[in-house]
């Protein structure tokens, strides 16, 4: 389930950039308004959402929907509270491991003394 949410959420968000670079901007015609016969000016009606704003926003609505899936999928992991509680142990091994051997060299016998 969170592998097919997954790959709607990248798939949307790929679509998504796609069709926000296709877009025009908005002060795309402030040059076609002085002076050029441009059809539409910076203060005209910008008339009704064309085919790529409406697309834009089922698509964001999608991310936006797929993400908080994700998010939801993703809590409801169960998590072992510690990494030792989820390994289990049959026999614990004991092995006995000789003393590290001392740097420090063994004092001198002292020198006996005659009686």
């Amino acid at each position: 389930m969170r592998d097919l949410v997954l790959v709607i959420d990248i798939i949307s968000a790929v679509a998504l950039i796609g069709l926000i670079l296709l877009q025009q901007g908005k002060g795309a015609d402030i040059g076609a308004s002085f002076g050029s016969g441009a059809s539409q000016t910076l203060f005209g009606s910008r008339g009704s959402a064309n085919f790529l704003t409406r697309s834009t926003a089922i698509l964001g609505t999608v991310f936006f929907l797929s993400n908080l899936g994700l998010a939801w999928l993703y809590a409801q992991q169960t998590v072992p509270a510690s990494v030792t509680k989820s390994v289990v142990i049959e026999q614990p091994v004991k092995t006995e491991t000789p003393a590290p051997p001392s740097d420090v060299p063994a004092a001198p016998k002292a020198p006996e003394v005659p009686k």
